[in-house]
């Protein structure tokens, strides 16, 4: 069976898929970039990292709308024979985590949101229409997505950030293909699942970063309130991509919530 997964490290009863960001991809899960494929692994349990439609290795499976994205990750959920699947989502990914645990019918056990939120904002909101233009701005004025990850980028990630994780979220930018970012823009701008929150029944694990300004602590923190039994844990010094930023301290998160609740 065809997997939609372009990284899988491990074995194990529980399988671990790792959902990327819009300025991401499976390579953000590697070894350059967060690690976490690997110390998963490491830690017996068998990790699985996709790439969206549009992005990286599925460059020609469609363009990524929520509904794709989700049949993505539902398709590979269904080739799987481990017994539990937890999904750890960040950003976008955690949005495509939401919607389709909300779907229902989803082998899901266990979710991780990280540096996401329940709702892109107010449909009709300035904060939303403000973000949305400024994400569209250097692709409109013809700068191309490496322009614009370079543009994106630092204000992304924490002042301290080290050079070589902003090298590493610079250079998987880079690589997403304008029109797949188009698309997802438009996807995770239409998304709100905060009145699904109080029907999750999964363990829970919400992880922020302290810095993070596009998923601010304060909202996940919220979104932990309205998940019974949820944990909630924010990482210090980090900004929207924690993962990349801090990835001992993210991977250190990750793996006590799983090892605390599917070992």
């Amino acid at each position: 069976m065809t997997r939609a997964a372009v990284l899988e490290a491990g074995q194990g009863d529980t399988a671990v898929l790792l959902l990327h960001g819009i300025g991401g991809g499976a390579a953000m899960w590697a070894e350059a970039g967060s690690g976490t494929v690997q110390a998963l692994a490491d830690a017996g349990f068998h990790a699985l990292a996709l790439d969206f439609p549009g992005y990286g290795a599925a460059t020609d499976a469609g363009p990524p709308t929520m509904e794709r994205m989700v049949a993505a990750v539902a398709e590979l959920i269904m080739s799987l024979s481990a017994s539990r699947v937890v999904l750890v989502g960040h950003s976008m990914g955690g949005m495509v985590a939401q919607e389709l645990v909300a779907r229902a019918g989803a082998n899901v056990h266990g979710l991780v949101l990280s540096c996401t939120s329940a709702a892109f904002g107010k449909s009709d909101g300035d904060w939303q229409a403000r973000f949305v233009a400024e994400r569209l701005a250097p692709l409109d004025a013809g700068l191309g997505m490496p322009s614009m990850a370079a543009k994106l980028v630092p204000g992304l990630v924490a002042p301290q950030a080290t050079q070589r994780a902003r090298e590493s979220a610079l250079a998987v930018m880079a690589r997403v293909p304008e029109a797949s970012y188009r698309v997802a823009l438009a996807a995770i701008a239409a998304f709100d699942r905060r009145s699904a929150l109080a029907h999750i029944k999964l363990p829970t694990l919400m992880l922020a970063g302290e810095l993070d300004g596009t998923a601010p602590p304060a909202v996940m923190q919220r979104m932990a309130q309205q998940v019974a039994g949820s944990e909630y844990v924010c990482l210090p010094g980090v900004g929207h991509i924690a993962n990349v930023e801090a990835p001992a301290a993210f991977n250190a998160a990750l793996l006590d919530f799983l090892r605390c609740r599917f070992s």
